[in-house]
């Protein structure tokens, strides 16, 4: 059976898994479960996942926040993640309605995602959805220094 529901704690793990592998990189456990148990606390934040008989196999993490610039409540798109052996099935895309409806539901204005320029294939996965790519994003690393190369896993 195949439903979609909001993550618990007990998902937590397999979450930072899913989470590990979209970001190429293994992240401290320990912090990752203390942000995830706040944000499951917060109602800005909404933790959807992707469950098949039981298994979660793929979740979309949202922030939702009243922003000034658009006088209104946005939905930002923190992670979307699908299990590497279950992509392309449409699972994402299921994730993907879901944030939507979801997003209407609290009176969100749009939904926004920010995505590394390497992710050529998740930009296509957000315009097949109906997104515009009419913003940059600019970031500074506060922890690193020296080389500033776009990388994956890091």
């Amino acid at each position: 059976m195949k439903i979609i529901r909001k993550s618990q704690q007990t998902d937590c793990l397999t979450i930072y898994n899913l989470i590990c592998d979209m970001e190429a990189q293994t992240l401290p456990y320990e912090t990752f479960e203390e942000i995830y148990s706040r944000q499951l606390e917060n109602d800005c934040y909404i933790c959807l996942v992707y469950e098949i008989n039981g298994e979660v196999i793929g979740c979309i993490n949202l922030r939702m926040e009243y922003q000034l610039h658009h006088a209104g409540r946005i939905c930002e798109i923190m992670e979307l993640a699908v299990r590497s052996d279950r992509r392309s099935q449409g699972i994402g895309r299921c994730l993907f309605n879901a944030a939507y409806n979801e997003a209407k539901a609290q009176g969100c204005l749009q939904i926004e995602v920010c995505c590394n320029q390497l992710r050529l294939r998740t930009h296509r996965f957000y315009e097949v959805c109906g997104m515009h790519n009419f913003h940059y994003k600019f970031s500074l690393s506060l922890t690193q220094t020296g080389d500033y190369d776009n990388k994956l896993g890091r």
